[in-house]
Order: structure tokens, then C-alpha cells, then sequence
């Protein structure tokens, strides 16, 4: 009991601070950790450009929606269970809370050492599958032969990431992402030019990177540095706890998942339109737009926690609150990465190879997918509003529709249209779409939480009586 009552205390300003510097509290930690997380692909990419060439960077396109599945898995059970993990500690119910961590991570570690063996069993075929040519392959193979057994780390170490920071533990999870990071970018350099190992030096190093950062992660339980206490007890799989994570997380599993599906149905259309010259130039701009997507992602997963917490709690218009702040400020920062994208494009690309032709080429499409990404920041945080809340019907119909619903669809007729550059305008075109979408479900959500906010009062939403809270205890704080 005294465990519990600890643990409420040291989560209860979820429920108490100022919704802005909260957020700010939350989130730049998120973000920090997932732009340290883009740097892993955006410096292996950096360095395997200038060091090997544009082949080995196709090579690197090609085992990116290997990593990207992999990558699903972890995102659907972590951030499911982070879902549920903030709104228990919001309802005081620390235990459930423990066992919802255990029932990740003992998931997560069976599911990634089936993929692994698979992946490693079937690998040339995998790689033909996604889209390698016979001039790409001895690059792709030689990657993906070294990265893969440490698909371990990177799963455990992502699922840790959403663990760690569902429970106000933020800064744990930003220092954790941020000790890799700088071990990537020391050894990579060294691995590919220092011993001459090209590309499978940048897999080495990549690797070797994720393992300190799942050491540092999971020391926190060994050392009861974490808010929650976690016992031998807690790895036991509780089919109810996984089933709602998984649920909770497909969102996240799609968004990752779309990913993989979307990048083999690039490869395969870039192939086809544009060669492995095309193939390239998507690897590069793909990942320098992930420096943007990357720090949005983290002000959303700071984000989610606050607002698990009060729906948990009843506290309504702090809900409200939070979901106007985060929006906006989402907003605001992609806007400012939007014009730094406008107008620095062959700068940007410069980064990559010292190829004009390739850099001019290269710019030109970043402007292009570029064009919406402000927008795609607010569809972004909707989604991510409803799989916190626990709306299970609304998150996953986000988490479908950008990717799978209208990107993909997209990319497989447009260049029947306009070639080569149909693919690249369905990015705008998508992110467009996907957010009018997104606006119209806030907007309704937006109303039941006004009902449900209101003092004293019984409403219907969604089939279910609710009460409104109470604001004597610091609901509209």
C-alpha cells in the first residue's frame, strides 16, 4: 500500500502542473530521444554515401522496412502498453501498471527472437522481396547480415523508450536515446573509414550503439530508478493486458508498419520509374524528413502520458487544455523546419554525397514531399490524442488512413499519370487528406469533452453516462 501511495505521489503532477511547460516538461525530452533515434539511420546514411556511394545508400533504402517491421512490433506493444500504463497511474492502480510493463517487454523479447531467426533464415529472399537489384544486393546483404541479430536491442530498447517515459520518467528515456546516438556517431566513422569495413561497419556500429542504450534503460529496474517497481512476477504475459496493448497500439503498429509496406511499395515503383538513382534519392530525403517527423513524435509521446493521466482522472478540461497546447505547438515547430526545408534544400541534401546532379535532384523532391508537413503534425497528434485516451475505433482508423488507406493507393496510381514525380506528389497530397480527416473526428471528440466537463452534470457520450468531474480537486488547473 505504501508502494502504491509513493508511486501516486511521484505521478500526480501529470495531474497538477501548468498544461504548457508540462507538455514542454514531457515532450522535449521525447524529442530529443527521437531525434537522436533519426540519427542512427540519417549519420549511417551520411557516412555511407561519402564513403561507399549512391549504391550502398539504395542498399540501406532497401533493409530500412526490414528495420521499419521490426520496429512495429516494438511501437504496438510499447506504446500500448505506455497507454495503458499512464491511465492506471492516473485511476491509482500502480499494480496494474507493473504488470502491464512485464507483459511488453516478455512480448516483445519472444516476438523479436522469432523475427530475427526468420529474417537470417530467408534473407536473400527477403531482400529480393523488397526490391534489391543484382547491382544493390552484395550491399544490402552484407548490411542486413550484420544488423540483424541486433534487431534484439533495437526492439527491447524502443518498448523501453515508451515504458520509461509513460511513467513521468522523460528525462531517463531522452538520456538513454542520447547514449547511443553519440556511440553511433563515434564508431561509425571509425568502422567504415578507420578499418575499412563500409557497409558493414555502419551495421556494427548501429548495433553496438543500441545495445548501451537498452544497458542504460534496463539498469533503471535493476537499480529501482524507475517510478514503478517491477518484480519477477510482473514478465508473466496476462493475455487481457496484452490484448488491450496490442489494440491500444495497433496505431503505432500501422504507422510503423505502414512505413515498411509503404517503403517496399516505393522501392518497387521507383525501381520500375526511376532506377536505383530514384531508389537513392528517396533514402536520402526520406531520412533527412525524418529530422522533422522525429522531434513532432516526441512532443506527441510527451504528450500522451498528460493526457492518459487526466482522462484516467476525470480532469477533463486539463484534456482539453493539453490537446490545444500540443496541436499548436506541433504546429509551430513543423512550421519552422518547413521553411528551414523551403529554403535550404540543396544544403540539406549536400549532407549525403558531393554529387551536384544527385543534390539538385534530391532537393527538388525534398520540396515536394515537404510541402504539407505542417498539416501532417496535426494529424499526427489526433492520432496519437485517441490511442491515449483508450478510443480504440478512432486511433487505429488514423493510424490507417494516411499510410495505408491514401499514401499507398497514391503511389500506385499517380505515376501512371505523371511518371517518376507521382509518387513523390502523393506525399503532399496524402498528408492533406489525412489531416481534414483528423480535424473532423477532434472536433467531435472536442464536443463530448465539453459535456463531459461540465460541472455537475450527466450526459451520454458515446453510449456511456459519464459525470463530470470535479473541479474542486484541480480539474480546470
Amino acid at each position: 500500500m505504501d508502494k502504491e501511495q509513493n508511486t501516486s505521489q511521484r505521478t500526480a503532477f501529470l495531474g497538477t502542473q501548468a498544461i504548457f511547460p508540462l507538455i514542454l516538461k514531457m515532450g522535449i525530452p521525447a524529442a530529443v530521444a527521437m531525434i537522436v533515434n533519426a540519427l542512427y539511420n540519417i549519420v549511417d546514411t551520411m557516412f555511407v554515401g561519402h564513403g561507399v556511394g549512391p549504391l550502398a545508400i539504395a542498399a540501406l533504402s532497401i533493409v530500412f522496412p526490414i528495420q521499419m517491421i521490426v520496429s512495429a512490433v516494438a511501437q504496438a506493444l510499447g506504446v500500448g502498453a505506455a497507454s495503458i500504463v499512464s491511465r492506471r497511474l492516473g485511476e491509482k492502480r500502480e499494480k496494474e501498471a507493473a504488470s502491464a510493463i512485464g507483459t511488453a517487454y516478455t512480448a516483445i523479447f519472444i516476438v523479436t527472437a522469432l523475427m530475427i531467426f526468420l529474417v537470417m533464415l530467408f534473407m536473400k529472399d527477403i531482400l529480393v522481396f523488397f526490391g534489391a537489384s543484382e547491382s544493390i544486393m552484395p550491399y544490402a546483404q552484407e548490411y542486413l547480415g550484420t544488423i540483424g541479430p541486433g534487431f534484439f536491442f533495437f526492439a527491447a530498447g524502443m518498448a523501453a523508450s515508451n515504458l520509461v517515459r509513460a511513467e513521468g520518467n522523460a528525462r531517463a528515456s531522452m538520456t538513454g536515446m542520447i547514449i547511443g546516438a553519440v556511440c553511433n556517431l563515434i564508431l561509425d566513422p571509425v568502422f567504415i573509414f578507420g578499418l575499412g569495413m563500409g557497409v558493414r561497419g555502419a551495421a556494427l556500429a548501429t548495433v553496438f550503439s543500441q545495445l548501451l542504450t537498452c544497458v542504460y534503460l534496463f539498469s533503471l529496474y535493476l537499480t529501482k530508478k524507475t517510478h514503478i517497481p517491477l518484480t519477477l512476477g510482473n514478465f508473466r504475459i496476462k493475455k487481457a493486458i496484452l490484448g488491450e496493448a496490442a489494440v491500444l497500439g495497433a496505431p503505432a503498429f500501422i504507422q510503423a508498419a505502414g512505413m515498411s509496406v509503404l517503403a517496399l511499395v516505393i522501392n518497387k515503383s521507383l525501381g520500375h520509374y526511376g532506377g536505383d538513382v530514384a531508389i537513392s534519392i528517396y533514402g536520402t530525403t526520406h531520412r533527412l524528413l525524418s529530422l522533422i517527423i522525429f522531434p513532432i513524435l516526441g512532443i506527441v509521446q510527451g504528450f500522451q502520458p498528460i493526457v492518459g493521466y487526466n482522462y484516467g482522472a476525470k480532469h477533463y478540461d486539463r484534456v482539453k487544455k493539453a490537446l490545444y497546447v500540443a496541436v499548436l505547438t506541433v504546429f509551430s515547430l513543423a512550421t519552422f523546419f518547413y521553411i528551414l526545408v523551403m529554403a535550404f534544400p540543396q544544403i540539406s541534401m549536400s549532407l549525403f554525397s558531393s554529387d551536384q546532379n544527385f543534390i539538385a535532384a534530391s532537393a527538388r523532391v525534398l520540396r515536394v514531399m515537404a510541402f504539407f508537413i505542417p498539416l501532417a503534425a496535426v494529424q499526427i497528434t489526433g492520432a496519437t490524442y485517441f490511442q491515449a485516451i483508450g478510443k480504440k475505433t478512432e486511433s487505429l482508423m488514423l493510424g490507417l488512413s494516411r499510410q495505408f488507406l491514401i499514401l499507398i493507393p497514391l503511389v500506385l496510381l499517380m505515376p501512371f499519370l505523371m511518371g517518376v514525380d507521382g509518387i513523390w506528389f502523393s506525399f503532399p497530397v496524402a498528408d492533406l487528406v489525412s489531416t481534414c480527416i483528423t480535424i473532423f473526428l477532434l472536433l467531435g471528440e472536442l464536443k463530448k469533452l465539453r459535456i463531459m466537463s461540465t460541472p455537475f452534470s450527466v450526459e451520454k457520450v458515446s453510449g456511456i453516462t459519464q459525470e463530470g468531474p470535479d473541479f474542486a480537486n484541480g480539474s480546470n488547473s
